[in-house]
């Protein structure tokens, strides 16, 4: 577990910044506890400082993961995120759309989503990139 370096920094921020925005600094300066990314194995992760306390006790080949995995590095030097991301990204999304229940195993199994299968969409959302899907059954209104 290492500190990430200003480029491995640079990637994750600019991929967060496509989705979450100017939201970025919200996810480090919490008001609860500050929170850190770190790197494990080529694999991102969001963690607590506390919590990274308590992992520098083990050992660096022991560690398999720590936090909730945000995303990781492609032999290619890209950063992807992961689904497991998805909670954090939604709380500070720029654009959202809302998916009927219909279309969620649709959206879920792979296929794009068609016009017909959503709910709701945030005013101002573009046409490509940049956006949360929401399932109807689990998503917050508001």
């Amino acid at each position: 577990m290492r500190p990430l370096t200003d480029d491995e920094m640079r990637l994750v921020f600019e991929k967060l910044n496509q989705y979450i925005g100017n939201n970025v600094g919200k996810l480090i300066d919490r008001k609860d506890e500050p929170h850190t990314f770190r790197l494990v194995k080529d694999r991102v992760y969001y963690l607590s400082e506390a919590m990274m306390k308590f992992a520098s006790n083990i050992g660096r080949e022991n560690l398999l993961s720590i936090g909730v995995c945000f995303g990781k590095f492609t032999k290619g030097g890209k950063f992807r995120l992961h689904v497991t991301c998805l909670d954090y990204l939604s709380q500070y999304a720029k654009n959202k759309v809302w998916v009927k229940t219909g279309a969620e195993m649709s959206f879920l199994y792979g296929n794009n989503v068609v016009k017909s299968g959503l709910a709701r969409i945030t005013d101002g959302t573009p046409q490509y990139g940049g956006v949360v899907v929401y399932s109807m059954s689990d998503a917050p209104l508001g």
